[in-house]
C-alpha cells in the first residue's frame, strides 16, 4: 500500500525545493494536500512522480514541479483573487486556495472535470475555491477582474480575453510554446499596458484547442 504522506514529503524535498520554489507557503501546502485525491484512480501510483498525469484522453495535469514554479512566479498574495484556467480535477485550485483570498477554477463545459473538482475541494475544506464551466479561451469575465490568472497547460499564445480580465498590476502566468520546449512567462498589466518576462523553461503539454495551427502542405 502506498504511503501517500511519505510520497508528498519526498515530492517536496526532491522536486519542489531543489527547483527554486522558496515560498514556504507553497512547500507546506504541497506537503499537506492529498494530490492522489485529484487524479483518476488508475493514475494514483503516479500522483507524486516528476511527470504529467493523464486526466483523460485529451488532458493531462501539469507536473508538480512545473505547477509549483508557475505558482511561485505568479507571486500570489493573501488578498488576491485568482483565476485558475484549466484546473482539471481541482488540485491547482486546492494549492492556490492556500495562498489567495479566492480562487475561481475554470473548466470546459462537458469535460466532466468541474463537478469532480468541486467535490474534491469540498472534501479538503477549500471553501474559498469555486469551479465554473465555460470557454477556456474566453476566461471568466463575470467573476473578474483578477489579480492573478494561472493556466494549467501550454498554449501557443495567450488570448486577448485573458489580459482584459487582469486587474491593475495583475499577473498572467502561462506556459507558451512554439516548439518542443515551452517557456513560462509572467505578464503584468499596469496603466493599461502589459509587460512580460520569462520565468523558466517548461516541457508542458498543450491544452486541447491551444495547439499551433497545422502548417500548409505543398
Amino acid at each position: 500500500m502506498t504511503d501517500y504522506a511519505k510520497a508528498r514529503l519526498a515530492m517536496v524535498h526532491s522536486q519542489i525545493r531543489p527547483n527554486d520554489v522558496t515560498d514556504h507557503r507553497i512547500q507546506d501546502a504541497m506537503a499537506e494536500i492529498p494530490r492522489e485525491l485529484f487524479v483518476p484512480k488508475a493514475e494514483r501510483a503516479k500522483a507524486y512522480a516528476d511527470a504529467e498525469v493523464r486526466l483523460s484522453d485529451r488532458r493531462v495535469m501539469l507536473s508538480p514541479m512545473h505547477l509549483a514554479k508557475l505558482v511561485h512566479a505568479a507571486d500570489i498574495r493573501s488578498g488576491d483573487v485568482v483565476l485558475d484556467i484549466a484546473c482539471g480535477r481541482g488540485y491547482s485550485c486546492a494549492l492556490i486556495s492556500r495562498l489567495a483570498e479566492t480562487v475561481v477554477g475554470l473548466e470546459e463545459e462537458g469535460a466532466g472535470f468541474a463537478s469532480k473538482a468541486t467535490e474534491r475541494l469540498a472534501k479538503i475544506g477549500a471553501d474559498n475555491a469555486v469551479v465554473v464551466e465555460g470557454d477556456l479561451k474566453a476566461g471568466a469575465p463575470k467573476q473578474g477582474p483578477f489579480n492573478v490568472i494561472i493556466v494549467g497547460g501550454a498554449v501557443t499564445q495567450a488570448p486577448k480575453a485573458w489580459f482584459d480580465q487582469l486587474a491593475e498590476n495583475g499577473r498572467l502566468a502561462v506556459i507558451e510554446r512554439d516548439g518542443p520546449v515551452g517557456r513560462a512567462r509572467i505578464y503584468t498589466k499596469a496603466r493599461g499596458a502589459v509587460g512580460e518576462h520569462s520565468a523558466f523553461d517548461a516541457n508542458a503539454s498543450f491544452l486541447p484547442g491551444f495547439e499551433p495551427e497545422p502548417g500548409f502542405v505543398f
